[in-house]
């Protein structure tokens, strides 16, 4: 940002190891950059030549300053191209809103000072209008070898950057103008009070004033977790209830209620909030589904939530047990059967409705869709990490292992394993069908 004196305002990053079969990015804001390279860029074939540039290791240092990354990037005949992408600084005023936007929310500078990226602070940051993630066309590329949109080396350039935004968010806040060193002041800053009130006295200090008091009761200590939910409202009326009410489905969704807010209650407070792997975050979907699936015989408390120091937190409760006919209703509902009804379940929290219809229809790829699909394959990995894939209409199994990619009729490519004799989803989709498999072989417990 013009005017700011910010002695961190360029990082040079060593080059990587490569990475073969591995997918770019971990994290959710990664990913994001991935995908607006994937969606703005007007030749595929230029993305696919990237992603194979990017895992081979021809991306050398990369330099990351306001507005601009720069690398040099080799071709696979050791020509070497210096490349660069653009992306927008912030402005004076756009740098205040968000440092005032964050410092409101204690949340939000936590996450940032432990390098994280929480959603909800990228879109506070775009309600109070700044844009922290790059756009459809905000990342601009220059490169000498003369191309006038993304070419093969700008691509494996923005590739190699997903991977650094993944060790460090602080790279995109340093590409909007910043160093770290300069927002961890500015947010101490506005975080403390005016210099001015902090000279200012008045009255008696409070701490000689308590100790001056006499003999005083010692200060309550700060209130603990409960140790278990609140009790919902009472539902056994003797209101007759209305015409398709459930007495039953209400009560258990009441306590279903109360035992989610302890739970999120409970990881709030707990050490390590906001960095726990995406199971842990879906472990009241996985109750759910184990009680549809199984009954009420198989309830049990979820995994307790790790306790914050120096008291231990307690255990999330146990999730309450539907009655068999509410269970039952909801697997019926699912038109699926009780296993069936658990993957769909997954399914749904992986991607919604584009998720489910992967999950549920199989359709034939033919024409332009099927020269597509090849090429993606046949680009996304070199000719001697290329899995063995067995084609069925939209699935392609890998020869040998339980993991499949499954194609979306949105050109996307969907993980799967075999888990029991069915095929269940494991991970996000992904443009790239390496990254995608990738996702699958890591749920599966694999290196990839």
């Amino acid at each position: 940002m013009t005017g700011y004196d910010d002695d961190d305002a360029e990082r040079t990053f060593a080059t990587p190891p490569p990475t073969p079969g591995r997918g770019f990015a971990r994290t959710w804001w990664g990913r994001a950059w991935v995908r607006v390279l994937e969606e703005s860029a007007l030749d595929g074939e230029q993305v696919r030549t990237g992603r194979r540039l990017a895992r081979s290791g021809a991306v050398g240092a990369v330099s990351v300053r306001p507005g601009r990354i720069t690398a040099v990037v080799r071709d696979r005949d050791g020509t070497g191209h210096r490349t660069d992408v653009l992306l927008p600084e912030w402005s004076g005023e756009q740098w205040d809103r968000f440092v005032g936007m964050a410092v409101e929310r204690a949340g939000h500078v936590a996450a940032l000072l432990d390098h994280e990226m929480p959603p909800h602070l990228v879109e506070d940051a775009a309600a109070s209008g700044v844009e922290l993630l790059p756009g459809t066309g905000d990342l601009e590329p220059e490169c000498d070898c003369g191309a006038w949109d993304h070419c093969g080396h700008s691509a494996a350039l923005c590739y190699q950057v997903a991977r650094l935004l993944d060790q460090d968010p602080f790279v995109l806040l340093l590409v909007r103008g910043r160093g770290e060193r300069a927002v961890r002041d500015a947010l101490q800053a506005q975080g403390s009070p005016p210099a001015e009130d902090a000279c200012r006295s008045e009255g008696v200090d409070a701490a000689e004033a308590y100790a001056t008091a006499g003999t005083l009761p010692p200060l309550p200590g700060l209130p603990g977790i409960p140790d278990e939910p609140g009790v919902p409202p009472s539902l056994d009326t003797d209101t007759a209830p209305g015409p398709g009410v459930d007495p039953a489905a209400l009560t258990f969704l009441a306590s279903r209620t109360t035992v989610e807010a302890h739970r999120l209650l409970v990881e709030a407070l707990a050490t390590g909030h906001g960095k726990r792997p995406l199971e842990r975050e879906l472990s009241t979907a996985r109750d759910a589904v184990r009680l549809a699936a199984d009954g009420p015989a198989s309830t049990s408390a979820p995994a307790p939530a790790p306790a914050p120091a120096p008291a231990p937190a307690p255990a999330p409760a146990p999730a309450p047990a539907p009655a068999p006919t509410i269970a039952t209703r909801l697997v019926d509902g699912s038109g699926h059967d009780p296993k069936g009804f658990a993957a769909a379940v997954r399914a749904w929290r992986l991607g919604g409705v584009d998720a489910l219809a992967v999950l549920d229809e199989e359709w034939t790829v033919e024409g332009e869709t099927l020269s597509r699909a090849r090429a993606a394959l046949e680009s996304a990995w070199d000719e001697d990490e290329r899995p063995l894939l067995r084609a069925r209409s939209n699935r392609w199994t890998v020869a040998g292992e339980p993991l499949q990619l499954r194609l979306g009729t949105d050109g996307r490519w969907w993980p799967y394993r075999e888990e029991d004799g069915r095929w269940v989803p494991a991970g996000e989709a992904a443009r790239d069908p390496a990254t995608a498999l990738a996702s699958a072989t890591l749920a599966a417990g694999k290196e990839p």
